[in-house]
């Protein structure tokens, strides 16, 4: 099933049920006053955030979700029932936009509910309508529509840890090194298409696919993702010293997180030079000093070295608890 983060849908809550005119039957009694009772509430609908990341694929086949109708008034004076409310399940991390209105809601909180259309109220019947004037009304009325509107759902991930960095930067392999996401990685340049996500003791990384110059400009499908690194509470840059300019390749990807929102640089980052089993010890030496002027928390590493590996996932543990 694939990996759905973006997703349109229609939403009605329910209206509300018809008044109706009735009239109390006795022996003997014509007419014997008004019985006619009032329609029931058309349901609401709400979203509650679940921790379900896939859950959007869910809903693909079926984008429009319709809250029950409230019941027409019954005789006896007795209400029409309420209409049962709707619950949309969405991931947490969703921003719920009306298309029309522009309203937003973000679900932020694993269990957070929100009202997200009202139901219709129901109708008078002819009861409501008795007075020492009128005492055999003929009077009642509709119920209400219920609330309606196309929203954009669209997700923004709640990882702990965002890996980033250019296509063949090693960010699969190290996410699988870490967790048991189970990534794809190949031996060529090609860039993931869905984020990975995996469990890291207790936390969350995202590799977060898509990342290359220009991408905050629309190119390739990286002002897709980028979406998903403002959330994340350490972002892992990864660098590969396979590239013919490790310092230009961690520009580029700094330049594009700037040019999309300049708040993302200024989060708490981890540098790490991967495949190091490319690199001499001089060569590992000398880039570890480069880049520590720009960040104290500077790994080289390799997959096929699970001390280097090791030595970076104490060091996250460790910065995820400050």
């Amino acid at each position: 099933m694939a990996f759905v983060d973006e997703l349109k849908i229609y939403a009605q809550a329910g209206n509300g049920g018809n008044g109706v005119v009735r009239w109390r039957r006795e022996k003997f009694i014509d007419k014997g006053g008004p019985a006619g009772g009032d329609g029931g509430r058309g349901g609401d609908i709400y979203v509650l955030a679940v921790r379900d990341n896939n859950i959007l694929s869910k809903y693909q086949n079926n984008q429009k979700f319709l809250a029950e109708n409230g019941e027409a008034g019954r005789k006896g004076n007795q209400h029409g029932l309420n209409g049962k409310n709707l619950i949309i399940k969405l991931p947490i991390g969703s921003i719920i936009k009306n298309i029309e209105n522009k309203n937003e809601i973000s679900l932020l909180n694993e269990g957070q509910k929100e009202l997200l259309l009202k139901g219709g109220n129901g109708g008078f019947g002819n009861t409501h309508f008795k007075s020492s004037a009128n005492t055999t009304p003929q009077e009642w009325t509709s119920g209400k529509a219920g609330d309606l509107a196309n929203f954009e759902i669209e997700l923004q991930l709640m990882a702990d840890v965002g890996l980033i960095g250019l296509p063949n930067a090693g960010k699969s392999s190290l996410i699988n090194e870490l967790t048991n996401a189970g990534s794809r990685v190949a031996d060529y340049p090609f860039t993931t298409l869905d984020p990975n996500l995996g469990a890291f003791h207790g936390y969350i990384i995202a590799d977060i696919p898509g990342l290359i110059e220009n991408a905050s400009k629309g190119k390739g499908l990286g002002h897709k993702f980028l979406r998903h690194i403002k959330r994340t509470k350490i972002l892992v840059h990864l660098v590969s010293f396979d590239s013919l300019d490790i310092i230009e390749d961690y520009q580029i990807i700094r330049k594009e997180l700037k040019s999309y929102d300049p708040e993302l640089i200024d989060k708490k980052e981890v540098i790490v030079l991967s495949k190091s089993d490319l690199a001499d010890k001089d060569t590992i030496k000398n880039k570890i000093k480069e880049f520590k002027k720009v960040s104290k928390n500077v790994f080289a590493i390799s997959i096929y070295d699970s001390e280097s590996v090791k030595n970076l996932a104490d060091s996250l543990i460790k910065l995820l608890r400050k």
